[in-house]
């Protein structure tokens, strides 16, 4: 790729950057939970039909899902954006100690405030620069909500939405700046719904049927599974309904909401029917009734090394990010909230020992990751899922990370938040645009990287159709949305 291309993307960028940070902030300030995201949704959508896209919004059935476009033509490069928050996770911005802006409520603990809208400057930088130079190519920009425990993307799928994209890119803020080609695994969710018959738990304990005796001896029951799944496989459980506060009750109702990942779908959905069986077996053994009900599921993530390579070359040409002594200080304020454990954890977790841009050793000295991950070529196994991996049995798929995180940080914590809003975040959400951005016009420019990517995602899905793990008469957000 030209140094003209690369200038013009990244100055594009860089021009969008003050702007794209106050939306940026803004869906932070709104930390909307999944399938809820109205007003984040909305202030993408927006920010999109003035860039000139075209909008279709209400995608797969779901309000806050949208799919913007721009140009015409072959081939169609997708940019996935996320917006959800989390519950519980309320953290003031900027300062490094735990103090919520409201007890209970919501917050941007996994960065999807960042993550939509670097991809949003991606699929605009691109388009422009397509249009600017008679480029023929469609962008689209895609609005997935749902992606912390909605499988927002899966039911996109399972609509169609992806069936004509060539490609598709997308980013995860991080501590590290980089790319690391993951197999995530694939996950599916079940609430088990136990019924049984109320009674006085002193005077009358014989007439009653616990239905959360019949939760914990299902909890029991899992337990003693785990020493025989299949390696690499992961359950976790959360009681949603105990059927009360008063002690002196048999409990005629109580719920558990199940998430069984494995590395694979089929093993996940056979993993799934031994713990069904033990559920039915606390409900036998308590004689009580129990109610199996799906919420969601994600497939397992198809890394393709072509895409990432190309990706990682970008990266490599764009440099590593410039922090000030601000970004650092506060940083490392942030990682003084963490034991010398998490920081060599997160080390280890997201493998930045090695370095592009300097031979020094990554140890955690510097708070901030100032280069570039060395990118090996061959996939690492990280026990997290997403619903990017249905995405990636459609269409070749590559993701990249940028560090908007003090290295230490982990997902889904209260640091997250704190940091969610730091100019050093929206540096690495600049600068993963900007790496989004050069991939997507490296496709467009080499239909040899383009056929590449798409032999290796045919050898790895083998000829498989993708099978959508969601039942057809599920809808999105049914449970919980």
């Amino acid at each position: 790729m030209s140094k003209e291309a690369v200038d013009a993307i990244v100055s594009a960028i860089e021009r969008m950057r003050p702007a794209c940070a106050v939306l940026s902030d803004r869906i932070w300030d709104l930390a909307e939970l999944k399938f809820e995201e109205k007003n984040s949704s909305g202030l993408l959508a927006k920010a999109l039909e003035d860039e000139g896209f075209s909008v279709r919004r209400g995608v797969a059935d779901m309000e806050t899902a949208f799919i913007a476009e721009a140009g015409a033509g072959k081939p169609v490069i997708a940019f996935l954006g996320e917006f959800d928050a989390l519950a519980g996770m309320s953290q003031i911005a900027g300062i490094a100690e735990q103090r919520s802006l409201a007890a209970g409520a919501t917050g941007h603990g996994c960065g999807h405030n960042l993550l939509g809208v670097g991809s949003l400057m991606a699929a605009v930088a691109l388009a422009n620069h397509l249009k600017d130079n008679g480029i023929p190519g469609t962008v689209r920009y895609y609005g997935c909500p749902g992606e912390e425990g909605g499988s927002g993307k899966a039911f996109m799928v399972r609509a169609g939405a992806f069936d004509d994209v060539d490609t598709a890119l997308t980013w995860h803020p991080a501590p590290f700046n980089g790319v690391r080609s993951t197999n995530n695994l694939a996950v599916l969710e079940y609430y088990y719904r136990f019924k049984g018959v109320a009674a006085h738990a002193s005077n009358a304990a014989h007439l009653g049927r616990s239905a959360l005796d019949a939760v914990e001896l299902m909890n029991v029951g899992v337990n003693f599974l785990r020493e025989h799944m299949q390696q690499d496989c992961r359950v976790h459980y959360a009681i949603t309904d105990a059927g009360g506060r008063a002690a002196n009750v048999v409990q005629a109702r109580a719920e558990v909401l199940y998430l069984i990942r494995a590395p694979d779908m089929p093993q996940a959905l056979s993993l799934a029917a031994r713990v069904e069986k033990v559920a039915r077996g606390a409900a036998m053994m308590t004689e009580t009734d129990v109610e199996i009900i799906f919420d969601t599921a994600s497939t397992n993530l198809l890394p393709n090394i072509t895409l990432e390579t190309a990706m990682h070359e970008n990266m490599m040409a764009l440099g590593p990010i410039v922090f000030d002594e601000a970004d650092i200080a506060f940083a490392r304020r942030i990682q003084k909230t963490f034991t010398d454990e998490a920081i060599a954890s997160s080390i280890r977790l997201y493998q930045i020992g090695r370095d592009v841009f300097s031979a020094a050793k990554i140890d955690g000295a510097m708070p901030l990751h100032l280069g570039l991950r060395h990118f090996e070529g061959y996939p690492h196994f990280r026990a997290g899922s997403t619903d990017v991996g249905d995405v990636s049995w459609v269409t070749p798929t590559a993701q990249c990370w940028a560090p908007a995180w003090a290295i230490g940080t982990n997902p889904h914590t209260w640091q997250v938040v704190a940091q969610g809003k730091a100019p050093a975040a929206h540096k690495a959400m600049a600068h993963a645009a900007k790496a989004l951005a050069l991939t997507g016009l490296s496709l467009v420019k080499s239909p040899e990287l383009m056929k590449a990517a798409k032999a290796e995602w045919m050898e790895k899905t083998g000829g498989k159709s993708y099978i959508c793990p969601i039942p057809t008469d599920v809808m999105p957000g049914a449970m919980s949305g």
